[in-house]
């Protein structure tokens, strides 16, 4: 990575002199239209909350089904999803290739862990839970108690639709929808589905943030931060960030935007600027800690929460800063080409006393895509996990090679993986070093 003027303030220096970012979501198209006029948001947040289990499915597990799913490949699905939870899937019931709805949805009873809730039903409240399906159970019928039970807490807890299994039957073949339904219940039932706290039309969206924002502190990531903390003493990079994977909202990169800041109170306004030009997405605020080298000609550092240092051997310091990623997946491609005109008009500083800008609004704002975007440059993340904790760097795609090569100079057995992605061009001009406003 090139060397970098410092010449930005402080409280941008974080993410700006680190040149660092995350992963998870996706960033805004240069479009070049005109910023389409002011409308009142009427769009229901149900529209964009609406779980699609199909696309996610598909997307983050690579499964694809189509027709009428066999026994084989429902097991292979189900236990894709369920070993992304770190448990194992329940084995399915021996057989030919032909697969039940039942049996498919006690394998989902199973894998979500609700066994034992369906174990407590009685008859009677087996025969009321069908009923809410159009269904009839039949006592002694050609479904066991057990596998009875299975059906109807699926019912009650939403794990299949009553549309979906009024239509198929107990006893019918799988179908695509179905089996779509029951693999995102079980990854929703286990912690893996998408993960954000509400949407821009969400009358409490506001709080939620702020809320977020105040139980977040800076991440300490124990022997893989001192790693990426000696190959910044020895300037072999500018900055990294940390990130928590816990808090990745698995967004569908082909909506979704990331964008980075340190004060919530932007954030506040940045929803607030796109639910008043009729936007909505689902929002989600993803905790991040900017570390990079704090010079000691810049003056003694005040520390606070938020704000820390470490002094190291040649007298300057490692600035730790809490910051976070807002990620929106946006009801549409369209509004996601939408997000950077307004960006760049109402969120970026163009002059040193600029006004109708967002409070704290940057000479270089960072937000960035997954999937690509019409005159966005394409950069290089350089990345580090470990558990849950992730280290990363972002470059210019020729510098990739060397930043890799320093996390292996420091640490000879770490895994550095890289991939490019789309980032806007003010970003962009900062990590050349040639454009700093």
């Amino acid at each position: 990575m090139k060397p970098q003027k410092r010449l930005l303030q402080l409280s941008a220096a974080a993410v700006l002199a680190a040149a660092i970012s995350f992963p998870y979501a996706a960033n805004a198209q240069g479009s070049t239209q005109a910023a389409h006029p002011i409308a009142v948001l009427s769009v229901s947040p149900a529209n964009v909350a609406k779980a699609d289990y199909t696309s996610y499915v598909t997307q983050q597990y690579g499964v694809k089904l189509s027709g009428t799913v066999t026994r084989d490949q429902f097991a292979t699905a189900l236990s894709k999803v369920v070993a992304s939870t770190g448990s194992q899937a329940a084995a399915m019931p021996a057989g030919g290739s032909k697969l039940a709805a039942w049996e498919a949805i006690s394998a989902a009873v199973v894998a979500a862990e609700q066994k034992e809730l369906a174990a407590t039903y009685s008859e009677d409240k087996v025969t009321a839970s069908w009923a809410k399906a159009g269904l009839s159970y039949q006592k002694g019928g050609s479904l066991s108690l057990a596998s009875a039970q299975d059906l109807a807490v699926a019912i009650d807890l939403g794990l299949v639709k009553t549309d979906v299994i009024a239509s198929v039957k107990a006893t019918g073949d799988v179908t695509a929808e179905l089996a779509y339904q029951l693999l995102g219940k079980v990854a929703e039932f286990k912690g893996h589905y998408q993960n954000y706290l509400g949407t821009i039309a969400s009358e409490d969206i506001y709080g939620k943030v702020v809320q977020a924002w105040n139980e977040l502190q800076i991440i300490k990531a124990g022997e893989l931060q001192q790693l990426v903390d000696e190959i910044l003493k020895q300037d072999l990079i500018t900055g990294y960030n940390l990130k928590d994977a816990a808090f990745d909202p698995r967004f569908d990169p082909k909506r979704t935007i990331t964008y980075g800041h340190s004060d919530i109170v932007h954030a506040i306004q940045l929803i607030g600027l796109l639910k008043s030009e009729g936007i909505d997405a689902k929002v989600q605020l993803e905790p991040k800690t900017s570390a990079f080298i704090y010079l000691k000609e810049w003056g003694e550092p005040v520390q606070t929460d938020d704000y820390q240092v470490v002094q190291i051997e040649n007298g300057n310091y490692i600035a730790y800063s809490k910051e976070y990623d807002l990620s929106f997946e946006f009801a549409s491609q369209e509004d996601k080409e939408r997000f950077q005109p307004l960006v760049l008009q109402y969120a970026k500083k163009n002059e040193e006393d600029a006004t109708g800008l967002l409070r704290g609004s940057w000479w270089q704002p960072l937000y960035y895509s997954l999937t690509e975007l019409a005159d966005y440059p394409v950069i290089t993340n350089n990345f580090v996990q470990d558990g849950r904790h992730i280290v990363q760097t972002f470059s210019l795609n020729e510098d990739s090679t060397a930043v890799v090569n320093a996390f292996k100079k420091i640490g000879k057995s770490v895994e550095v993986e890289t991939y490019q992605f789309w980032v806007d061009q003010p970003f962009y001009n900062y990590l050349k070093g040639d454009d700093f406003k």
